[in-house]
C-alpha cells in the first residue's frame, strides 16, 4: 500500500507587488531583485487576507464532500498564527465543513512546519488507509519597509490531502533529518518582524542541505540514485541552486554529474515562486507545485524534497510520480488565478503596509473572491465568503 499527496492546491492575495517598481522606489539597480535574488513579483495580503483565509481558499476546491467525511485530521503550519492558543486549524475545521470526530491542531518550526505535517499524517494514513489526513501550510512573509528582507517577502497558502493510493504522489518512508539550537531566524513574541542574521542564515541552509544530503546518499544510495531532480526549500529562488552547487564542490562522482541533472530542472521548480515570493511553510510546496506544472514529469520519476526551517530543522524524503501530473491539477488553473492578480503600487503598498483591519486606508481596494476575515469583535475572528 503506498501512501502520499492525493491533491494539492495553492491560493495567494489577490495584489501582487512588481519588483522592478520596488527596485527603482528604494534606489537599487533592479537586477538585484530580479536577477540577484531571483524574484520578478511578491504576492501582498491585505488585513482581511489573513494566513487563516487563504488556507481555506486554497483547501475549498479540493475536497469532496466525501473527503471531509474522511478527514481524520486537519494540520496548519504556519508561523503566521493568529492566536498565541487557539489553533488556526479549529477556523479552518468549521469554514471547510470537516466532520467534527477528527483532530485539529497546529505546528510551527518555521519554514519546516509543512514538511512535518506531512511526514506524520502519512504515518497516520499508512496505519488507517481508510482515512485521509488535510495539511495546510498558510504565511504571510513581511519584514518591514525599506529593510533588507523586503525584497524576500510574500503571501500565500498550499492545501495537501494525504490519502492511501494517492492519486498525485506516493511520499517514501526513507528520510533524513537533522536539527540544531541556532538563531539564524527568529521572532519573539514582543517583536512584529523577524530577527534575521541574513549571511548566516543562508550559510546554514547550505550548510545543512550538505549534511542531510550525504547522509542520505550513505543511507539510501539507490534511493537518491533515481532522484530525476531535487527540490528545495525556496525563500528566495536562487537559494537552492546556491546549495546544490555548493554541495557538488564536496561530493565526488557519480553525485556531482547527479547535481547537473538536478539542476537542470530547477528553473522549471521555482517558476512559480518567482511570481509569488517566499510563503515559508508552504515554499517547497509551491516549488512542488511549479514542478508538477512546468518540469515535464512522467509516471513512476521520483523527486528529492530538501525541507528547511530556521531555528534550524532540515529533512530530506522523496516523492514518485503516480499519475501525470498536468492531467491531475489542470483544472485549478493556478497559473490563471496568479495572472489575474491586480498590481498594487508601491504608494498603496506603503501606506496600507501596518494596517488594521480597521483602517479605512485599504478598504478602497479591491480583494479576492472566496474566504476572507469579516471582523474581530471582542477578540474573536470572524470569517466569511463571497
Amino acid at each position: 500500500m503506498r501512501v502520499g499527496i492525493d491533491k494539492i492546491n495553492l491560493a495567494v492575495p489577490h495584489h501582487y507587488i512588481d519588483m522592478v517598481e520596488l527596485a527603482k522606489t528604494r534606489g537599487v539597480d533592479p537586477d538585484k531583485f530580479t536577477i540577484g535574488i531571483g524574484q520578478d513579483r511578491m504576492s501582498y495580503a491585505l488585513p482581511n487576507e489573513d494566513a487563516i483565509a487563504m488556507a481555506a481558499n486554497a483547501a475549498e476546491p479540493i475536497l469532496t464532500s466525501a473527503d471531509k467525511e474522511q478527514i481524520d485530521q486537519v494540520i496548519f503550519a504556519t508561523e503566521s498564527g493568529v492566536d498565541y492558543s487557539k489553533s488556526g486549524a479549529t477556523f479552518l475545521m468549521e469554514l471547510l465543513g470537516i466532520q467534527p470526530f477528527a483532530r485539529a491542531f497546529e505546528i510551527k518550526q518555521a519554514c519546516y512546519g509543512a514538511t512535518a505535517g506531512l511526514l506524520n499524517a502519512c504515518d497516520y494514513v499508512a496505519l488507517r488507509p481508510d482515512r485521509k489526513v488535510l495539511i495546510i501550510a498558510s504565511d504571510i512573509a513581511k519584514y518591514g519597509l525599506n529593510t533588507g528582507g523586503e525584497v524576500t517577502q510574500g503571501a500565500g497558502a498550499v492545501a495537501m490531502l494525504v490519502s492511501a493510493n494517492p492519486q498525485l504522489l506516493n511520499i517514501e518512508r526513507e528520510t533524513v533529518a537533522k536539527s540544531y539550537n541556532e538563531h539564524d531566524f527568529w521572532r519573539p513574541n514582543d517583536q512584529p518582524y523577524p530577527l534575521v542574521d541574513g549571511k548566516y542564515s543562508t550559510e546554514l541552509y547550505i550548510q545543512m542541505f550538505h549534511e542531510v544530503l550525504a547522509e542520505m546518499i550513505q543511507r539510501y544510495p539507490d534511493t537518491v540514485s533515481q532522484y530525476q531532480t531535487l527540490i528545495c526549500h525556496t525563500p528566495f529562488t536562487k537559494m537552492g541552486r546556491k546549495a546544490m552547487v555548493a554541495a557538488q564542490s564536496q561530493l565526488s562522482e557519480p553525485w556531482t554529474s547527479r547535481i547537473d541533472q538536478w539542476l537542470e530542472r530547477y528553473d522549471a521548480s521555482v517558476r512559480l515562486n518567482r511570481q509569488v515570493g517566499n510563503i515559508y511553510t508552504g515554499s517547497l510546496f509551491l516549488s512542488l507545485i511549479s514542478l508538477l506544472i512546468h518540469g515535464d514529469l512522467h509516471v513512476h520519476d521520483k523527486i528529492g524534497l530538501f525541507s528547511y526551517g530556521s531555528g534550524a530543522v532540515a529533512e530530506m524524503f522523496t516523492a514518485e510520480v503516480v499519475n501525470p501530473p498536468l492531467d491531475m491539477i489542470a483544472d485549478l488553473t493556478i497559473e490563471q488565478k496568479l495572472n489575474q492578480r491586480e498590481k498594487l503600487s508601491i504608494d498603496d503598498y506603503e501606506a496600507v503596509y501596518d494596517a488594521s483591519l480597521e483602517d479605512a486606508s485599504w478598504q478602497s481596494l479591491p480583494t479576492s473572491s472566496g474566504f476572507y476575515l469579516a471582523e474581530i469583535k471582542e477578540g474573536r475572528r470572524i470569517y466569511q465568503s463571497r
